[in-house]
């Protein structure tokens, strides 16, 4: 019989595999046409997320065309906010909305229902990890307590995320109470991803990096520590991603203080740098995604440079953070065969 192989796999246990691994950050998305077709029938954005045959359809959408070696869950990080009934809606031109929270509406947060209301995705996980190839790793994913943290107090996406941390200044005790509970409800979310068939989750930390030395500490590491240490409480053998964009520097230890098995890497994180990192354990990316819209030479010279540092280590390729809508899906076939092309 012979074995099956998920590689993505072999990497989040320490192995190097040669070529690494690949995925992508939002490989399902708007620079498909095939996904834009579905988009267009779906009403909207959270209805996509929400109804399984059209979830099924996006994420698979990218496997058919690369044949990635993951397949990432299509959803989106704000439907926990969502199922704690705080009116999540995306606007088209501006993204996502809520009623913004304040200190009295953090202490009337329940989790109550909230499972109930995410049903959806557990069924699409479910159904995802049965029509996928065998050989395909399935990601779930979750955000992280303080990126998701950031909409819930501001009501939309800011550039630095003022409003966030002013309100964890004057507000601490409110503030640590609202990220403690957003990791909890993350753990439970990851866990039942997990059980419906997830392989491995990634937790995406996508505002990490506004955060000065103090704040990443508190409002980054610790809640993502806390999910870590509790889904691998539930699940002893869950294998876990944490990306915090942004971080930098700050990104040494993150690994061995959070408890996961490999860290992502935004495209600023100097290849020197990855390259420590990487001694310490796997790591994923971090590929510019502007490369892969110019195509041709800067394309291939980005994808050399990180092959030649990190590929001789435990890698998953991948993007610095999640790819655009201008991409032309044939860089992405470039993209996929050169690395792929590499020994």
């Amino acid at each position: 019989m012979t074995e099956t192989r998920r590689t993505v796999l072999e990497v989040l246990a320490g192995k190097t595999v040669t070529p690494p691994p690949i995925w992508l950050m939002r490989q399902a998305g708007r620079y498909l046409p095939e996904y834009r077709a579905t988009r267009a029938t779906a009403g909207s954005f959270l209805d996509l997320c929400y109804t399984p045959d059209l979830a099924v359809e996006v994420t698979l959408q990218p496997i058919r065309r690369y044949a990635f070696d993951a397949a990432i869950l299509f959803s989106d990080i704000l439907v926990i906010p969502d199922a704690l009934k705080r009116n999540v809606r995306f606007e088209e031109g501006h993204g996502p909305r809520m009623d913004p929270i304040d200190v009295d509406g953090i202490r009337d947060l329940k989790p109550d229902g909230v499972a109930e209301h995410l049903q959806p995705v557990f069924e699409t996980v479910s159904r995802l990890r049965a029509e996928l190839p065998a050989t395909t790793t399935l990601l779930g994913f979750c955000g992280a307590p303080w990126t998701v943290a950031t909409y819930m107090i501001a009501g939309h996406g800011t550039p630095d995320q003022a409003p966030a941390r002013l309100f964890a200044y004057r507000n601490p005790e409110a503030f640590d109470h609202l990220l403690s509970l957003l990791a909890d409800i993350s753990a439970d979310y990851l866990v039942r991803q997990i059980d419906a068939g997830a392989d491995a989750v990634q937790i995406f930390d996508s505002w990490a990096g506004v955060l000065g030395e103090a704040e990443f500490a508190r409002y980054a590491v610790k809640p993502v520590q806390r999910i870590i240490t509790s889904v691998r409480a539930q699940r002893s053998n869950a294998k876990i991603i944490a990306f915090a964009k942004g971080a930098g520097q700050l990104l040494k230890g993150y690994r061995q203080s959070t408890g996961a098995d490999a860290i992502g890497l935004d495209w600023t994180v100097p290849l020197s740098f990855a390259r420590e990192l990487q001694q310490e354990g796997p790591v994923q990316g971090n590929l510019d995604p502007m490369r892969v819209v110019a195509g041709g030479t800067a394309l291939e010279d980005g994808i050399d440079r990180i092959l030649d540092v990190l590929g001789h280590g435990p890698l998953i390729f991948n993007l610095g953070h999640g790819i655009t809508p201008q991409a032309d899906p044939e860089h992405v076939a470039a993209l996929v065969a050169r690395v792929r092309g590499a020994q």
